[in-house]
């Protein structure tokens, strides 16, 4: 019997119901599937019902128990098992050479992370994930609210983001401490390097990455604040008149359109002293 491994944040999904209602939820395209941490392969047996895909595991001892499992599967071309980091293989680029569709039971530690990079990934259309609650809400959150961040706005500003159901502790093996959530995020068509898109390129949404985390450097500072730490301060006081915005207003007071405003003329503006602050730059 195969144990979850605490280092890989594992929690495998046991729940039939659950797993059946993430198949119902997905995507009706013809597009390939990525699945990450296919775990025990409850999933990726119902995903394999559906249409092939090519799922990435980074536990050695899984991919074993997953090549016995799926033999005839990946034998007939209809399963690619990738045994390695994904967040490594992102850094080499996309994990797919083909539009996809990203499906996965996320560990905890790393979603975030991996949710950001397939952000970026141009070939990834859309995702359906399982990741904590808290996370999920970040990620859905309207302005005005709590949860509103820049995880908020940089997923809302190339996605439409939706909840769709919470799946409790008790449908996995070992039960987490926490609620999770599915989320879905569909991309809107071609954001980038097009005539109507919100970005020039790829390199253009990474530019507004790194704003969002000067913006909400503190989060209960308000914009202006923490935006003149990098860029001039009247300058940044004249955009907020421009826009009609009060200098008194926090970043997460600001909806996804006002952030797209200001970073697109925060752009034409130079840093201070010629350059950005290297904290923020990263």
């Amino acid at each position: 019997m195969i144990e979850a491994k605490k280092r890989f944040g594992q929690n495998f999904l046991k729940d039939s119901t659950v797993l059946n209602k993430i198949i119902q939820s997905m995507s009706n395209t013809n597009r390939n599937v990525v699945e990450i941490g296919p775990g025990l392969g409850d999933l990726t047996q119902e995903l394999l019902r559906e249409k092939s895909l090519i799922a990435y595991e980074v536990d050695k001892d899984l991919c074993v128990h997953l090549r016995k499992k799926f033999h005839k599967e990946i034998e007939e071309n209809r399963l690619k098992l990738v045994e390695a980091d994904v967040l490594e293989c992102f850094e080499k680029g996309s994990l797919e050479d083909q539009p996809y569709d990203l499906v996965a039971n996320l560990p905890y530690y790393i979603a975030t992370k991996i949710i950001l990079e397939a952000l970026e990934d141009p070939m990834c259309q859309s995702l359906l994930v399982m990741i904590q609650k808290e996370v999920a809400l970040k990620f859905s959150a309207k302005p005005n609210t709590k949860e509103f961040s820049s995880l908020s706005i940089l997923s809302q500003s190339i996605a439409k983001v939706t909840i769709l159901f919470d799946v409790d502790q008790s449908s996995f093996e070992p039960p987490p401490k926490v609620i999770s959530s599915i989320i879905s995020i569909k991309k809107n068509k071609e954001f980038y390097q097009k005539q109507d898109s919100l970005f020039d390129s790829i390199s253009d949404f990474k530019q507004f990455k790194r704003y969002l985390r000067v913006a909400f450097a503190s989060p209960r500072k308000t914009w202006i604040k923490n935006i003149s730490a990098v860029y001039d301060k009247t300058k940044a006081l004249d955009l907020l008149e421009e826009y009609n915005i009060p200098a008194n207003f926090r970043p997460h007071q600001l909806c996804v359109n006002d952030h797209l405003n200001l970073f697109r003329e925060l752009l034409k503006i130079k840093v201070n002293n010629g350059k950005e602050d290297n904290k923020h730059a990263q």
